[in-house]
């Protein structure tokens, strides 16, 4: 009986030993499999980005075509040229000699688009002083010692470039300007050496005409009245020039 009883539980113990071995087995093809299976898919997805996306076939890319008027741009018309000559006209006031008018002729070379070189030419008439009229038949000058010429070179200076509107569909370049020079100046019967300087506005209202709005004062040292001084003699005018 007890014979019997050991045979059993020996035949049970085997029969557990071999289940567990074939059941080993057959989970290790299970994940064999699975590893190869994920392999190929592996592979798959990297010759092919299409399948590993997902999608059959990207949609092309869309271009976006912006809708914007474009607007005509009139470019103002510079005359290229940087010659510059012109006349003006205007009036003068010469210290203890009273205003009287003035006129002149202007010739410039423009180096670059702010700097250029002036050179000036006027003539005045000097007018009768306090004391002259005073005093009655008393003659200081002679009406050829009167005459008031003057001549100058210096250099000038642009600034503050802009446009002058006339309505809504006309517009002038412009720009303001100073300038500075010396020269000479000839009254009372001498030569007097000159020192000038003044500002001025400057319009174009075509590519090759320019009008000129100006103050000058031009300095110099006499005597004539019995003492030694420095006398301005200041200047308003408009003129125009012609590039070319």
């Amino acid at each position: 009986m007890e014979s019997g009883f050991r045979i059993l539980l020996l035949a049970a113990a085997l029969l557990a030993a071999s289940g567990c071995a074939s059941v080993r087995g057959w989970l290790d093809r299970d994940a064999e499999e699975q590893t190869v299976a994920s392999s190929e898919a592996d592979v798959g997805a990297e010759t092919d980005p299409l399948a590993a996306s997902g999608d059959e076939e990207a949609p092309p890319p869309r271009i976006i075509e912006p809708e914007v008027e474009r607007r005509r741009i009139k470019v103002p018309k510079i005359d290229t040229e940087n010659v510059e000559i012109g006349a003006y006209f205007g009036s003068l006031s010469i210290e203890d000699f009273g205003s009287n008018s003035v006129y002149g002729f202007t010739a410039a070379y423009h180096v670059s688009e702010d700097f250029f070189f002036l050179a000036e030419y006027g003539r005045s008439k000097a007018g009768r002083t306090s004391f002259e009229m005073l005093g009655g038949d008393v003659q200081l000058l002679t009406p050829d010692e009167r005459r008031f010429t003057y001549y100058s070179l210096g250099v000038g200076y642009n600034f503050l470039p802009g446009e002058v509107f006339l309505g809504r569909n006309f517009a002038m370049n412009s720009a303001f300007y100073v300038d500075a020079g010396i020269g000479s100046t000839e009254f009372a019967g001498d030569q007097r050496f000159t020192v000038s300087f003044g500002a001025g506005f400057r319009v174009l209202p075509t590519d090759w005409l320019g009008i000129h709005f100006g103050v000058k004062d031009r300095v110099f040292e006499t005597d004539l009245l019995g003492s030694s001084k420095l006398v301005n003699n200041l200047e308003v005018h408009v003129g125009a020039t012609v590039f070319f």
